[in-house]
């Protein structure tokens, strides 16, 4: 069975022509009118003085009063509070969720230790990516948080092959769990400030643990992972509870409300991608560069979930003509659409995602290029705002992860 929509608040704004983390402003000549939705944390956001904007069909803090380098340079010391509920949890039930759910992606659910996750990618019949997710098996059921915006693409292509896994008697049930709030809190002090409002040995709980705990009394259920690259929770718990949890985590004189751009400029420095612009439903897996998603144990069966005749054909023959990779960039930040060259002025590629890092005070890109070029050290061509600028393609993470591996 399927649950109902998701409901939230809607407000009628005139649409950014891009959903994007830096938007820009909606022409004057615009005459159409969109609903975007918005969360349970709207008026915390306002009366904190956000600027908020649109992204992914909802309207959501930009920045807050502190500039975005500020907010970001604040999370990698000490902790941002993220609010994430644009995203949406969704939870798989039955006694065959462990068999549905590998045969919708490629991760080895029947080897996850229960309350372990893993990061992991949906696909469609041509191997190309709808959604990137992380996979917890919670024990009793799975759950999963898909990205904002997408419930009328991930739900519909979930229901269309529950329906028929079930129909042959196999147990499953997905249910959207519309009712939550969803909270990051990342930074290397997210620790401590969790520390202070829970009774959890955090010493004890791993990078990607999942677990059902209280949050200053609030029943949440909380797994250590991010979108940062720093140490950090993310908290699925009532909205009702919404102001008033994140109002109890902003008491700490270390927390800090941080939005979408500083969200966005951190995750290009952990090397993360971010859908819509790093990834889409026509690119692959294996050409994000995303090989470590495709566990070991769900290579061999060429028909072992969607899209996985063509995945592991690009996996077995290196047959990927073209791959994700790290730019840094002399000159202007190179962003998203700016094209890439060889040295003989050949074009081989185009930038997906681009800042200039506030850590490493350089220009820093994602690009997907012909899979010749993507040795690191390689020297190619931008064409930032017209002029040709020298980027070399370099590792990712930009900046090292901080991910808590224990003890």
């Amino acid at each position: 069975c399927i649950a109902t929509q998701r409901s939230a608040k809607l407000v009628v704004i005139t649409p950014d022509e891009r959903c994007n983390p830096h938007p820009r402003p909606a022409s004057p000549m615009a005459t159409a009118a969109v609903a975007f939705r918005r969360t349970a944390l709207y008026n915390f956001h306002v009366a904190r003085g956000a600027k908020m904007v649109p992204f992914a069909g909802w309207e959501m803090p930009l920045q807050y009063k502190e500039s975005i380098i500020g907010s970001h340079l604040h999370t990698r010391e000490k902790a941002g509070l993220f609010d994430v509920s644009h995203m949406l949890g969704v939870r798989f039930s039955g006694e065959d969720r462990v068999e549905f759910i590998e045969s919708m992606c490629c991760v080895d659910v029947k080897n996850l230790p229960a309350s372990m996750g893993a990061l992991s990618v949906l696909t469609n019949e041509a191997g190309g990516v709808i959604d990137d997710m992380i996979v917890t098996n919670r024990g009793d059921d799975i759950y999963t948080v898909i990205n904002a915006g997408h419930e009328d693409k991930d739900l519909p292509h979930f229901a269309k092959y529950l329906k028929a896994f079930t129909a042959g008697g196999k147990d499953v049930k997905m249910e959207s769990l519309a009712d939550n709030s969803l909270l990051a809190l990342q930074g290397p002090k997210a620790v401590d400030v969790m520390a202070k409002l829970c009774n959890t040995d955090f010493a004890a709980m791993k990078f990607m643990q999942g677990l059902p705990m209280k949050v200053a009394g609030v029943d949440c259920f909380v797994t250590r992972s991010g979108y940062t690259g720093e140490d950090g929770f993310e908290l699925a718990f009532a909205k009702e509870h919404s102001e008033g949890l994140a109002e109890e985590l902003c008491k700490d004189s270390d927390v800090m409300c941080i939005g979408l751009g500083a969200r966005d400029s951190l995750r290009l420095e952990a090397g993360l991608c971010l859908y819509g612009n790093d990834l889409d439903d026509t690119t692959t897996p294996v050409e994000a560069n995303l090989l470590f998603v495709i566990a070991k144990a769900r290579r061999e069966d060429p028909n072992g979930f969607v899209g996985s005749k063509v995945i592991l054909d690009q996996l077995k023959n290196k047959s990927a003509t073209r791959k994700r990779i790290g730019l840094i960039v002399e000159g202007a930040p190179a962003r998203s659409g700016a094209e890439v060259f060889d040295a003989d002025g050949k074009h081989i590629g185009v930038i997906t995602s681009g800042v200039h890092s506030p850590c490493l005070k350089k220009n820093v890109s994602m690009a997907y290029i012909a899979t010749p070029f993507a040795k690191v050290g390689t020297e190619v061509g931008v064409k930032v705002r017209g002029k040709m600028s020298t980027a070399v393609v370099s590792k990712m993470p930009f900046v090292p992860s901080n991910y808590y591996r224990g003890a």
